[in-house]
C-alpha cells in the first residue's frame, strides 16, 4: 500500500515537469518565429529601398510635371538656333604710299629720320615698317613728277625730342603755321597732342606725335 501511494504521488510531478518543458519549447518556437519574421521584413525593406534608388529621378515626379517637362523639351527642339551676327568687316590700313623723285636719296633721308633701315623692293621702291603700317617710298621720276601725299602722315614716337633733333639735322622741319603756332616746333596742339611737323624735299607732309598724347577722337 505504501508503494502504491508513493507512485501515485510521483505521477503528478512527472506530468507537471512535462507540461513545464512543453511551455518552454513553445515559447522558444514563438520567439524564433518572430525573429525570422523580423528578418524577412528587414530584407524586404532593403530590397524595396534598393529598387527605389535604382529608379530614375523622373519616376518620382507626378505625371503632370513629366508632361510639362516633355512639352518644354519639344518646344525648345522646334526653335532654330539663334544665328550670331558676323563681326563687321572693318578695313585695316596696312600700307601708305608716298612718291619721290630719287629713290636712293629718299631711302637715305627716311632711314636717318626714322632711325631704321628700309627694305629695297622691286619696282623702284623701299619699304619702312612703321608699326602695323608699312610706308612705301616709290620713285616715280621715270614717269612724271612726284605727287605729294595727303596732309599729313602721322607717326607715333616714344621719344619725340630725339626724332625732332634728327629732323633738325636733316633741315626738314615744316615752315607752315598750325593753328597759330609754328608747325616745325614741338608744341601741344589745341586737341592735346604734343607734336611737330616736317616734310621731305618732295613735299610729302609728315607729323610726329608723342606716345601717350594721341587724341583718339
Amino acid at each position: 500500500m505504501a508503494a502504491k501511494k508513493n507512485a501515485a504521488k510521483r505521477v503528478p510531478a512527472k506530468r507537471k515537469s512535462a507540461s513545464s518543458g512543453g511551455a518552454k519549447r513553445a515559447k522558444a518556437t514563438a520567439k524564433s518565429a518572430r525573429a525570422k519574421h523580423a528578418g524577412a521584413a528587414k530584407q524586404a525593406a532593403g530590397i524595396k529601398q534598393a529598387k527605389s534608388a535604382k529608379q530614375p529621378q523622373d519616376s518620382k515626379q507626378p505625371p503632370s510635371a513629366k508632361r510639362r517637362r516633355v512639352g518644354n523639351q519639344r518646344q525648345g527642339a522646334s526653335q532654330p538656333p539663334t544665328a550670331q551676327a558676323a563681326p563687321p568687316d572693318t578695313p585695316s590700313l596696312f600700307r601708305i604710299n608716298i612718291e619721290v623723285g630719287n629713290l636712293a636719296e629718299a631711302a637715305d633721308f627716311y632711314s636717318k629720320l626714322f632711325g631704321i633701315e628700309g627694305r629695297a623692293q622691286a619696282g623702284s621702291r623701299v619699304y619702312f615698317t612703321c608699326g602695323p603700317v608699312t610706308l612705301q617710298v616709290v620713285d616715280v621720276s621715270s614717269v612724271g613728277k612726284p605727287h605729294p601725299a595727303a596732309k599729313a602722315l602721322y607717326f607715333i614716337v616714344k621719344d619725340l625730342d630725339a626724332v625732332f633733333a634728327r629732323a633738325q639735322s636733316l633741315s626738314c622741319l615744316s615752315t607752315e603755321s598750325v593753328h597759330g603756332t609754328p608747325g616745325g616746333a614741338i608744341s601741344v596742339r589745341p586737341w592735346g597732342e604734343r607734336s611737330f611737323y616736317a616734310a621731305d624735299k618732295w613735299e610729302n607732309p609728315l607729323c610726329f606725335v608723342e606716345a601717350g598724347t594721341v587724341y583718339p577722337g
